[in-house]
């Protein structure tokens, strides 16, 4: 009955959720394998941690004090979470945040993009450890990088993409031109080849010479689907805005595209092929989810550049955003693609929303925060379009972070990154959380 007001009552006053209330909490069960370590984070929903069936561990990894980089492991056969241990210098960047796969040999990689710079990709000296001291290699074929989103496809091909800094290699590039490229590797990530090696193209998607200079992409997730051998995305654009070239300062519009691992063309949710790579035209005319306001509402950037990406029963894709109104505050949207066009509907408010799991067919859970306040909020999303309150996972202090861990067990389903209470990352106070169901 509790669970029921809690779901009603808001719906009715408002026609949107409002927070759920701590009585509705139920289900999850949360471990701090780390207090007060974690600095501020620029990481995307994506990477953060694998479960490894051979070694029986859970392992993640997290940006400390001066965005080091650290991972820990989880033996499932004990409940034991061991010391972190730090495996890379993060050089006191928020962007320089670490992601995690396990390599077809066994072997856990860590990859960074160093903001603008260089790819550096650390790798276990043992198969299915943590143990003995990691190796970094620099990787030049993907120079001045940020943000990598590594993918493991199921015959152990790795995919890493990742958005370049065009001007740090030619000076003559706007500062706001910043498309995205991947690394491709079929040794365990011994060698790697980049997307213009392989298809000749100068990017693999994004734009050059927009009107309104929004010629960054800001890619919020990508989502690997073995059945189909796809790489779902969705992103939006950043830029200087019509009367200037400049970085990042206005966010505008929703995008769609999958990615197909095999042919490495890209395509629309209608199933058009675009190529080996996308422009400008194509994504206004074949992507776009939504078009929202060039306009910096309550002096924040809009739509937020964490967003997500999942399928409806159908397999067709849907995608969750935020934006934020004129004081500031976040709103809460959802599309759906019917065959035809994209149906956005606005779901909840006050919500950051920080990644989605699939749970069965269409449904999907998805995980928010509300701005300085701790816990976890739950919602069931299903096929894109109809959205109800779940529960309320308890933390100490409130997250800033929520990631699914890869082939995750529970106990150990998301990975949640404390928020630090500066955005210097010579501040390191926020907890590192892991929370699922027990007894699964």
């Amino acid at each position: 009955m509790r669970r029921l007001l809690c779901a009603l009552i808001p719906l009715l006053a408002a026609g949107l959720v409002t927070p759920v209330s701590a009585a509705a909490e139920t289900g999850f069960e949360v471990m701090t394998p780390a207090s007060t370590v974690a600095s501020r984070t620029d990481r995307r929903p994506n990477a953060g941690g694998v479960y490894d069936p051979i070694a029986r561990k859970t392992f993640i990894s997290w940006s400390g004090k001066a965005a080091d980089t650290y991972v820990q492991a989880y033996d499932h056969r004990t409940g034991a979470w061991t010391a972190p241990k730090k495996i890379a210098d993060g050089e006191s960047d928020p962007h320089n945040y670490p992601t995690m796969l396990l390599a077809g040999d066994g072997h856990l990689l860590i990859f960074r993009g160093m903001h603008n710079t260089r790819t550096v990709i650390s790798r276990a000296p043992r198969a299915h450890s943590l143990d003995g001291t990691w190796t970094d290699t620099e990787v030049p074929q993907g120079d001045s990088a940020s943000y990598p989103m590594p993918v493991k496809t199921v015959d152990g091909t790795l995919f890493l993409f990742y958005r370049e800094t065009t001007n740090e290699l030619d000076p003559q590039a706007n500062t706001d031109f910043r498309p995205m490229k991947y690394l491709v590797s079929r040794d365990n990530g011994k060698t790697w080849k980049n997307s213009v090696q392989l298809t000749g193209k100068q990017w693999a998607f994004g734009s050059l010479g927009r009107a309104d200079h929004m010629d960054e992409i800001y890619v919020g997730q990508l989502r690997y689907l073995p059945s189909s051998g796809r790489i779902q995305f969705v992103y939006t654009l950043a830029g200087g805005g019509p009367t200037q070239h400049k970085h990042d300062v206005y966010h505008r519009n929703v995008y769609y595209l999958s990615f197909d691992v095999r042919t490495l063309r890209f395509f629309s949710a209608a199933g058009r092929d675009l190529g080996t790579q996308v422009d400008d035209a194509e994504q206004e005319r074949y992507l776009k989810v939504v078009e929202t306001p060039l306009e910096l509402p309550g002096g924040l950037k809009s739509p937020d550049y964490i967003l997500q990406v999942g399928t409806q029963r159908d397999g067709k894709p849907f995608v969750t955003w935020f934006q934020f109104d004129a004081a500031g505050s976040p709103r809460d949207f959802a599309g759906a693609w019917n065959g035809r066009n994209w149906e956005v509907r606005e779901v909840a408010n006050g919500l950051r929303l920080r990644e989605i799991e699939q749970l069965n067919g269409g449904t999907w859970r998805v995980y928010g925060t509300r701005d300085g306040q701790p816990g976890i909020e739950t919602f069931l999303l299903e096929n894109g379009r109809t959205w109800k309150p779940e529960t309320l996972i308890t933390t100490a202090k409130p997250v800033q972070r929520v990631e699914v861990i890869a082939g995750f067990r529970d106990p150990a389903r998301i990975l949640a990154t404390g928020a630090s209470s500066a955005r210097d990352v010579s501040v390191a106070d926020g907890d590192i959380y892991v929370a699922g169901t027990p007894g699964k």
